[in-house]
């Protein structure tokens, strides 16, 4: 492995990383902020602080690189699903636990491979199937109610509600992919944030109080900024396949951090769950292994 592949690896698991303190800071945040403003601010912090970072940076950029008009459906879509997305997070996080949330993150690799499969016509290998399977198993049994209940969390549902939308999101921004990362992440967040604080404002959240919101926009820069421009960084060396790969850690990074952080209650069905979702994560790193 050269110095760049390493680096490469470095920026790929500092986007798991970054994006691993989305779930459990934000369950401590939401006990001061609603759902749909915890999004919005998330997002926000994210487009402001790669804004920043762009105004420095803009200038080693070439006209090429930079959104066109062919490439405004996809930056629409990828807009739209953005602003679903991080609310369904929220309100799932809020009405659920953060380990269970954090390990359900991996069922997006699920809905991006079917939706690549189904809309994009990608070939998806057997053993790709089998990790599908895996996870979507593990996810059910995460997405139960506690104490024999047979009956759906309604925070797993809302997460999983999530994952798909951020499933096609992510097959919207494979296509603009190849644009700058920085305007890339720049109008995703403030574009994104502006839609759901419209949304905050129209269904009559009430409005957070102003010491939170700091802290709301560094995390929000931090775990969806960051993570979202590391992971690019990481793609153009490593490849879509082995960066994926190293990026499945996020979620079991989140529900440790759940345990530590939050001092959530460990029970049987998370871990038979966890044991699972490991499997399935395993036969995806191994097949992405194949690809590249």
């Amino acid at each position: 492995m050269n110095k760049n592949e390493i680096k490469a690896v470095g920026y790929a698991i500092a986007a798991a990383v970054f994006y691993a303190l989305n779930v459990p800071c934000s369950k401590l945040l939401l006990k001061h902020i609603a759902p749909t403003y915890m999004a919005a601010l998330l997002y926000i912090g994210a487009g402001i602080g790669v804004g920043v970072m762009y105004l420095f940076h803009h200038k080693n950029e070439k006209p090429s690189d930079w959104l066109a008009k062919n490439d405004m459906k996809y930056t629409i879509g990828m807009v739209l699903l953005d602003i679903i997305a991080p609310i369904f997070l929220m309100i799932g996080v809020k009405f659920g636990t953060s380990a269970n949330a954090s390990l359900l993150g991996n069922f997006e690799i699920v809905a991006t491979t079917i939706i690549a499969l189904l809309i994009f016509k990608e070939k998806v290998s057997k053993k790709l199937w089998a990790a599908i399977g895996l996870i979507t198993l593990s996810s059910i049994i995460l997405s139960f109610g506690g104490e024999g209940s047979l009956t759906f969390s309604v925070g797993s549902l809302f997460v999983l509600g999530a994952t798909a939308c951020w499933g096609l999101e992510n097959n919207c921004t494979r296509s603009i992919s190849d644009k700058s990362t920085y305007q890339i992440v720049t109008i995703k967040g403030l574009c994104s944030g502006t839609g759901s604080f419209m949304i905050a404002l129209a269904v009559g959240e009430k409005l957070p109080d102003i010491h939170y919101i700091f802290p709301v926009l560094l995390l929000g820069f931090v775990a969806y900024g960051l993570s979202i421009f590391t992971y690019i960084r990481a793609q153009k060396t490593l490849g879509a396949a082995k960066t994926s790969a190293y990026y499945a850690i996020a979620p079991f990074i989140g529900a440790f951090l759940s345990f530590v952080l939050l001092k959530e209650e460990l029970t049987v069905a998370y871990i038979i769950a966890l044991f699972v979702m490991i499997a399935g994560t395993v036969l995806v790193v191994a097949d992405n292994s194949k690809l590249e």
